[in-house]
């Protein structure tokens, strides 16, 4: 009797599980959940189904009674098994309480929140607008067209910071300091426009309120000329010939280009880096000519034809960001984004010496009149004077806050001059190196100077969109140009002793030596 009854329950009980289990099946659509309703049926059910299955394993039987035919005590006593009457009534509840539970979803007050919940859509993040960061040149952020700073300097401080406002560069880069990189475009930041507000209402016998006056926007500036043989990015370099009457630029279009001034024409290409092109410059025999770029080779060519005589490969130093030779040009010396500086015997084809020292990619190479020594700079101000001969460093300072520009020795040899991000010129005396005088007046960094033939005036320009002619004796300033085209990059005298420039515009101008309007001398590619 008792078996049978126990297997009645269990059949209830697995009925009840089964129940359960089918309720949530179709509550949930054949789909896991974590809802409070779908874990409770879960649960009733793995409970009621297991109370079941033990019910009919006979593992629950009841409170043992006593047979009366069984002695108590004594050697015949049985040894009775006790019973399990609290799990067995615990397991008689299972049946009950899943019942309870289905009642309690059925009716619970929670159903009607959780459907109405489950009907709304969840909330989608709302895109913010952030501010563009200004990418370019950084001395660990030069402003300059050249500065990514040196991919082999993981653990240095960075220099201080430049002002944005630079060209963007035809390969792509990471804008950082005059390092392997091209100008990259002036930083702007986009800022989200002000929402107007909304008119207020007026009474009837308020005045209405009158318009804010706003000024108008300013005149566009006007076209500038272009030519289909002209450059089609920005120049960053000019070179003059040693008659005077030949131009050659260099672009971070890769391309190199011989220009006639007397005739304002092109003569030709003289061909083209596989990266942006730095520097450009006559070799004393007037024939040849040496040019540098990003792709770390150096390359003499014919001025007649633009054939390449030889390639000097800088292989692991990087790419060359400024190049200065000898003025017997039998030797050059280049300044590499790494930090290397390299002296090139340039009659044998071979490196002469390889000079280190600089932490930061070298932003200026200048060599002194007799050929003997180099000045570098680098783009956290540090200057380094070296016995080019001997392959030995003379001496080291910290000439500006921020990366050091244009570098260019005096006719004497004894003193040098040099720009900066701080926005400085600086005269130094290189016997004592101390600084004897400054120039005042940029307001951007200054990219690139230039000595006149007399060595009475220097020519600057720079970021800020000008070039400067100043007084040498004096540091007086006695002239300034505004194009109003944006950043200006390269610079040199003229035989006649007027500024040339070159810039963001892509153009060539002539400005007169004291002071007045330009005129575009070769004009840049459509764009």
């Amino acid at each position: 009797m008792k078996r049978s009854t126990d297997r009645l329950l269990a059949l209830v009980m697995l009925a009840v599980g089964l129940a359960c289990f089918a309720k949530l099946y179709l509550a949930l659509g054949g789909k896991p959940s974590a809802t409070t309703s779908a874990g409770m049926f879960g649960a009733a059910g793995v409970l009621s189904m297991l109370a079941g299955l033990l019910f009919l394993a006979g593992l629950l039987p009841s409170a043992a009674r006593h047979d009366p035919s069984v002695p108590l005590f004594g050697r015949d006593a049985e040894i009775v098994p006790a019973g399990r009457p609290r799990l067995r009534r615990i397991a008689l509840a299972m049946p009950l309480v899943a019942l309870l539970v289905i009642l309690a979803d059925q009716f619970s007050p929670w159903r009607a929140h959780e459907a109405g919940a489950g009907s709304e859509p969840a909330a989608t993040a709302e895109p913010k607008d952030v501010a563009s960061a200004p990418a370019q040149p950084v001395p660990p952020a030069e402003p300059t067209p050249a500065p990514p700073a040196p991919s082999a300097e993981p653990a240095k401080p960075a220099p201080p910071a430049e002002p944005m406002a630079a060209p963007v560069a035809p390969t792509a880069t990471s804008p950082a300091e005059p390092a392997r990189s091209t100008p990259a475009a002036p930083a702007t930041q986009t800022v989200a426009p002000a929402q107007p507000s909304q008119p207020t209402e007026q009474t009837a016998l308020a005045p209405a309120t009158p318009p804010q006056t706003v000024a108008p926007p300013p005149p566009a500036p006007p076209a500038q000329p272009t030519a289909p043989e002209g450059h089609r990015d920005a120049v960053v370099w000019l070179a003059v010939s040693a008659d005077g009457h030949e131009i050659m630029s260099a672009s971070t279009d890769r391309t190199i280009k011989l220009w006639d001034i007397d005739g304002q024409r092109l003569i030709r290409d003289l061909g083209v880096h596989k990266d942006m092109v730095r520097t450009a410059l006559f070799m004393p025999d007037g024939k040849t000519a040496l040019t540098a770029g990003d792709d770390g080779e150096i390359v003499l060519r014919q001025l007649s034809d633009g054939a390449v005589l030889h390639v000097f490969s800088s292989g692991q130093n990087g790419g060359v960001n400024k190049l200065a030779i000898s003025p017997d040009g039998k030797r050059a010396v280049s300044g590499h984004d790494t930090g290397s500086v390299i002296v090139w015997d340039l009659e044998k084809g071979a490196v002469l010496h390889m000079l280190s020292g600089h932490d930061w990619s070298i932003s200026s190479v200048a060599v002194s009149p007799d050929g003997t020594k180099a000045l570098t700079a680098s783009i956290d101000g540090e200057l380094k004077l070296w016995d080019i001969v001997a392959g030995k460093q003379l001496r080291s300072w910290h000439g500006h806050d921020r990366g050091a520009y244009g570098a260019v020795f005096t006719a004497d040899g004894r003193h040098a001059v040099t720009g900066s991000g701080d926005y400085t010129i600086k005269l130094w005396d290189l016997d004592s190196f101390k600084e004897v005088r400054r120039f005042d007046g940029h307001s951007g960094t200054v990219y690139a100077l230039a000595l006149s033939a007399d060595g009475k005036r220097l020519g600057s320009v720079s970021l800020d969109g000008t070039a400067r002619i100043w007084n040498m004796d004096t540091g007086a300033e006695i002239a300034e140009f505004d194009p109003g085209t944006g950043p200006i990059y390269a610079v040199a005298f003229a035989a006649d002793g007027t500024l040339i420039t070159g810039g963001i515009d892509r153009t060539v101008r002539d400005w007169p030596a004291a002071g007045g309007d330009g005129t575009v001398l070769f004009a840049g590619a459509p764009e």
